[in-house]
C-alpha cells in the first residue's frame, strides 16, 4: 500500500513538473521581451567601449554620464525646455478639459457623443500626416520654430487624455452632495468649487500627469513644428542615435524613462476602478 502511494505521489509530482515547464518558459520569454530592451539600455549607459562581436562591453565607466551632465552639454537645456513645454501643455489642456469635462459629464447635453469623439480625431489619423499639415498651417501664422507652436501641437494629442479622463472624473462624483449643497442655499459657482471640483481633483490630476508624460515624450510634432529652433530631449535622443552616440542616446532615454515610471505609480493611486469604468460614458 505504501509503495502504491509513493508511486502515485511520484507520478503526480512529475506531472506537475511537466505542466510547470511550459509556464516557466513562457514567463522567461515574457520577461525577456519586457525587460530585455531596458537591460540593454542600462548596459549602454555604462559602456565606454563596446564593439562587435563582443557580447558585453570591453570597457565600463561613467565617462558619458559626465558628458551628459557637464555645463557644456545640450542635455540640461533640452531637459529644461522639455519640462517647460510639458508644464505649459498641461496648463493649456486642463484649462480646456475642466470646463469641457464638467459639461460633457452631463448626459443631457446635445450631441454629447459627437463632442467627445471630436477630441479623438487626431488619434484616428497617422501622426505624421497630422503634424505635416499642422506645420504647414503654423508656417502661415509664424508659429514654426516657436515655443507656442510646440505647445499647441502637444496640446492636440494631450486634449484627448485630459478631456476623456476629466469626463470620467466628473461623472464619478456623488450627485447627492451636489444636491445637498444647492438645497442648503449654495449657488452653482460655490458648489462647483467647493463640492464638485474637489471630488474630481484626483481624476484631473491623473489627466494632467498623462498629458505631461505625452508632451515630455513627444517627438514627431516637435520635429515638424519646433526643430531646429526648439530642442527637446526626444529630439536630442534622435540626433544622438542617428550619429551613433548610443551611450548619449541611452542616457537620454533613461532620463525620459524615469519620470514615466514614477508618475505611473502616482497615477495608480489617483485613478480608481470606478472612475475608469466611466471613461467614455
Amino acid at each position: 500500500m505504501r509503495s502504491l502511494t509513493r508511486a502515485n505521489t511520484f507520478r503526480f509530482s512529475n506531472l506537475i513538473r511537466l505542466d510547470a515547464f511550459p509556464q516557466l518558459v513562457f514567463v522567461i520569454c515574457l520577461a525577456l521581451i519586457m525587460f530585455g530592451p531596458i537591460i540593454n539600455l542600462l548596459i549602454w549607459t555604462v559602456a565606454e567601449v563596446w564593439y562587435f562581436p563582443y557580447t558585453l562591453p570591453s570597457q565600463w565607466g561613467l565617462k558619458y554620464w559626465d558628458q551628459v551632465f557637464s555645463p557644456y552639454s545640450d542635455v540640461s537645456g533640452s531637459l529644461t525646455t522639455s519640462i517647460l513645454i510639458a508644464l505649459t501643455t498641461v496648463a493649456v489642456c486642463l484649462s480646456v478639459s475642466i470646463p469641457a469635462g464638467y459639461a460633457l459629464s452631463k448626459q443631457q447635453i446635445p450631441f454629447r457623443i459627437f463632442w467627445m469623439l471630436l477630441f479623438l480625431i487626431p488619434q484616428a489619423f497617422p501622426n505624421l500626416t497630422v503634424y505635416m499639415n499642422i506645420a504647414r498651417i503654423f508656417y502661415d501664422f509664424g508659429l514654426n520654430g516657436t515655443f507656442l507652436g510646440v505647445v499647441l501641437v502637444h496640446s492636440v494629442h494631450g486634449l484627448m487624455f485630459s478631456v476623456w479622463i476629466s469626463v470620467a472624473a466628473f461623472s464619478g462624483i456623488d450627485p447627492l452632495m451636489v444636491r445637498a449643497s444647492r438645497n442648503l442655499g449654495a449657488g452653482p459657482v460655490y458648489t462647483f468649487f467647493h463640492i464638485t471640483l474637489p471630488q474630481a481633483t484626483p481624476g484631473i490630476v491623473a489627466s494632467g500627469i498623462f498629458v505631461f508624460l505625452e508632451s515630455l515624450d513627444e517627438f514627431t510634432g516637435t520635429f515638424f513644428v519646433g526643430a531646429p529652433e526648439i530642442s527637446t530631449l526626444p529630439l536630442l535622443l534622435y540626433t544622438a542615435s542617428m550619429e551613433g552616440n548610443y551611450q548619449i542616446a541611452s542616457i537620454t532615454a533613461l532620463i525620459l524613462l524615469v519620470p514615466s515610471i514614477l508618475f505611473m505609480f502616482i497615477i495608480s493611486r489617483f485613478i480608481s476602478p470606478e472612475m475608469l469604468s466611466k471613461i467614455g460614458r
